[in-house]
C-alpha cells in the first residue's frame, strides 16, 4: 500500500511538505503542489482519513448509528446512506448499538474522537441528552425527533393500509403486534391500524413487543396463539415479527392464508423468500438512506434549516400470506 513517504520520495520533497499540501496548512510553492498532486495520481495514493481528521480537526467521515445490524432492514438503510455519501466523497464509520443505550453513547464518543463531520442515527434513543452539545449535525433516519431533522416513512398511512387490506380479505378477529412504545414510527403504524379497525368495527387484540428483534418476535408468536387461538389475521410491527408468526402458525398446523392471514412491515429481502412469501407494507429503505445522507450534506453546506423533516410514502406488497380479494369468503 502506498504511503505518504512513498509520495514524498517520488516527488523529491519532504514528508512534511506533502502533508502541508494535502491538508492545506502552511506554504507550499504552486509548482511543488502540482508535482505532489501529479505524484499522488501516479501512485494512486489515498490519504488516511482518520489521521487527516485528527490533524485538521475535521474530516470526510460520517458516523452511522444502527440499532441492530442483524435485522435485514437496517443494512438496506445503510446501503442507501453509503451510496449517496460515496458520491460526495464521504466515508462511513458504522456503529451497531444492539438497542443498548450505553453502547450507543459509547459509539457517539467514538465518532467524536474520530472527528466525524456529522452523524446519521437510526437507533431507538432520540432524547436530547444523547446528542446535545455535539459539534456536528445529527440527522435521524427511520426515526423522528422534535429537535433534529429526520427522514422516515409514513407509518400512519402504512398502519391504515395494512388494516384495510386485512379487512378487504375477510379477516374478522385480528391481532396487532405493537412495536416498541418509545418509537414514534412504530406507534404511528399501530395508531393507523387501530383507527382503521375501529372505523370498520372489527374485533381485534393487541400484543406489544419490546423490540424489533426476531427473539422477541418468537416469544410473542408463541404467546399470541396461546392467548388468542381464534385469531384469523395478524398485522405485525415488522417483517421479522411476521416471519415469526408464520413459522409458529405452520408449526401448529394452521393454514396460511386460508385460516390465518399475515401482513408484515418493511419489505426486507427475506419477505419474498419465505414460504409462503410474505405480504407486507413496503418502506423504501434504500431511498430513505439516500435522503438522510442528502439532508446531512445540505446541513453541512448550510443550505437548509436544522428542523427539516422528510416523509416518504409506503405501499402494500401483495404476496401469498393474504388471500385474493375475490376469494375472501
Amino acid at each position: 500500500m502506498t504511503t505518504i513517504r512513498d509520495v514524498a520520495k517520488r516527488a523529491g520533497v519532504s514528508v512534511a511538505t506533502v502533508s502541508r499540501a494535502l491538508n492545506g496548512k502552511g506554504y507550499v510553492h504552486e509548482d511543488t503542489r502540482k508535482l505532489i498532486d501529479k505524484t499522488i495520481k501516479e501512485l494512486s495514493y489515498k490519504p488516511n482519513e482518520v489521521a487527516r481528521s485528527l490533524y485538521k480537526k475535521k474530516s470526510r467521515l460520517i458516523g452511522l448509528l444502527l440499532p441492530d445490524i442483524r435485522n435485514p432492514f437496517f443494512p438496506e438503510l445503510a446501503r442507501g446512506v453509503e451510496d449517496e455519501m460515496q458520491e460526495h466523497d464521504f466515508r462511513l464509520i458504522i456503529g451497531n448499538a444492539d438497542e443498548n443505550p450505553k453502547k450507543e453513547i459509547s459509539y457517539i464518543e467514538t465518532f467524536k474522537q474520530n472527528n466525524v463531520t456529522g452523524v446519521i442515527s437510526a437507533t431507538n434513543q432520540t432524547e436530547m441528552k444523547h446528542f446535545e452539545d455535539l459539534s456536528f449535525p445529527v440527522v435521524f433516519l427511520d426515526r423522528t425527533s422534535n429537535h433534529y431533522p429526520s427522514v422516515y416513512a409514513d407509518g400512519l398511512a402504512g398502519g391504515k393500509m395494512a388494516a384495510r387490506e386485512m379487512i378487504r380479505r375477510g379477516s374478522k378477529r385480528i391481532c396487532l403486534l405493537r412495536g416498541p412504545v418509545e418509537l414514534k414510527t412504530a406507534q404511528d403504524r399501530f395508531k393507523g391500524a387501530i383507527d382503521e379497525l375501529c372505523n370498520f368495527n372489527i374485533n381485534f387484540n393487541v400484543m406489544t413487543t419490546a423490540s424489533f428483534t426476531f427473539a422477541d418476535a418468537e416469544k410473542a408468536a408463541a404467546e399470541l396463539f396461546e392467548k388468542f387461538p381464534e385469531t384469523d389475521g395478524v398485522i405485525a410491527s415488522n417483517d421479522l415479527g411476521a416471519a415469526a408468526i408464520l413459522h409458529e402458525a405452520l408449526k401448529r398446523g394452521i393454514s396460511v392464508p386460508e385460516e390465518l392471514q399475515i401482513i408484515g412491515y418493511d419489505d426486507i429481502p427475506l419477505s419474498r423468500l419465505l414460504f409462503p412469501p410474505l405480504s407486507t407494507i413496503r418502506q423504501p429503505a434504500y431511498d430513505m438512506g439516500r435522503e438522510a445522507a442528502k439532508l446531512l450534506i445540505q446541513l453541512l453546506d448550510g443550505e437548509i434549516s436544522e428542523h427539516k423533516n422528510i416523509q416518504l410514502p409506503v405501499r402494500f406488497i401483495e404476496r401469498q400470506t393474504t388471500r385474493k380479494v375475490e376469494n375472501n369468503g
